[in-house]
């Protein structure tokens, strides 16, 4: 494993565990095979693990699996403070002990602001006194670094970075967004502040694996490197020297081996000008067939009307990466073959899932042109067949 430093020296893996899609079974979560992955991944040398508050369950089976296994020492544990339903002083200090509680430690490493949206948020929180309550939390050691999540443009982002003496910041960045979200502008930004930089979204929710238009697959194929697309993504970010940890959300055992390998045998400067050009090109391929730059991050569920937001855009997406069949064959199972439909339909133009898109996505008119594109004449029949069998 190859490791990079923080702002103050600690080595870190670069390769870091994203602990928000664990898998799950029957709506639990799989305690036996997160501990396998998770034991896979530090046995390799993986010492940093990313969860939140509001990953459901993410936070304790974390804390069960390191407490089981006695490995606390030989990890960094990683977590967020949903600011956004901190009202008070008090709630502030009930929801940190209840993490504490959570992962069954006496320390966060390292602990962010979730999801940072712009500078008022910060001065909102500065009134309730977050300041001092880091500084408190610093100085008896239950939190080592601070930090802040982001998704937003590189603009407010470099104005965050100003607004307090951070210690890292998290942020989404991928081949697909070295120009938009904080972007790499915001990446060199915070790197000369002396800010570690962890990354998100370096597959863009799997996007960048699974889902390729053959024409992309065939240029990674032409390649004189014999990788995979999920290592040429994490290549990309590797070759940056700005660039602390890579996370990926890993739940197969599969996964953690081959980001284990690429993490371990890649490094600043590796790429040459034909990889770069060839990357650009796929870019170029990609963006031509991509209707919404949908991450499925899921922020913007749940929806009033259940309308299943992600999973609709990822079939629509599917439409033109994929086909007719496959698109309509998922947005069937993501909408119609549930107890309660979840189609782009039963949409009324709330916004409110619009507040939350990290990506700054006009939800409201793509689910519009999901619904012309994916609800013809044969998805309504087959939603009449499919209701019958789901209510039989």
């Amino acid at each position: 494993m190859n490791y990079r430093s923080d702002k103050y020296g600690n080595n870190l893996s670069c390769l870091g565990f994203g602990c928000m899609r664990f898998t799950r079974n029957m709506g639990k979560l799989d305690f036996e095979k997160a501990e396998r992955e998770i034991m896979l991944a530090v046995e390799n040398g993986v010492n940093y693990f990313d969860t939140a508050y509001i990953y459901p369950g993410s936070e304790a089976l974390l804390g069960e699996i390191v407490y089981k296994n006695g490995i606390r020492d030989k990890i960094n544990i990683a977590t967020k403070l949903p600011h956004y339903l901190i009202k008070s002083r008090e709630t502030l200090d009930k929801m940190f002990d209840e993490q504490l509680k959570r992962l069954r430690t006496d320390h966060v490493d390292y602990y962010l602001m979730h999801m940072l949206t712009d500078i008022g948020a910060w001065e909102r929180m500065k009134e309730l006194g977050i300041e001092d309550w880091i500084a408190e939390k610093k100085a008896c050691g239950q939190i080592r670094q601070i930090g802040f999540s982001y998704h937003g443009n590189s603009e407010m982002f470099c104005t965050l970075v100003d607004a307090y003496l951070w210690d890292f910041a998290m942020i989404q960045y991928n081949y697909m967004d070295e120009h938009s979200q904080a972007g790499k502008k915001g990446l060199q930004y915070a790197s000369s502040k002396g800010l570690a930089v962890m990354i998100m979204e370096p597959l863009r929710g799997g996007r960048l694996v699974n889902r390729l238009p053959d024409e992309v697959l065939k240029l990674f194929a032409s390649s004189k490197r014999n990788i995979t697309p999920a290592a040429w993504a994490l290549k990309w970010l590797y070759d940056q020297p700005e660039v602390t940890v890579v996370l990926s959300g890993m739940n197969s055992s599969e996964m953690v081996a081959e980001n284990i390998k690429t993490a371990s045998e890649s490094f600043v400067g590796e790429l040459d000008e034909s990889d770069k050009e060839l990357l650009a090109r796929v870019v170029k391929a990609i963006n031509k067939r991509i209707k919404v730059g949908c991450t499925g991050c899921g922020y913007c569920v749940p929806c009033p009307q259940k309308v299943d937001i992600p999973g609709i855009f990822s079939a629509y997406n599917r439409r033109y990466s994929e086909g007719k069949y496959k698109a309509l064959k998922e947005y069937m199972m993501c909408t119609t073959l549930r107890k309660d439909s979840t189609a782009a339909s039963n949409c009324i133009g709330c916004g409110k899932c619009e507040k939350h898109c990290p990506q700054a996505i006009p939800i409201r008119e793509k689910l519009k042109e999901a619904q012309k594109e994916l609800e013809g004449p044969i998805y309504k029949i087959a939603s009449k067949v499919a209701k019958k069998a789901v209510k039989f």
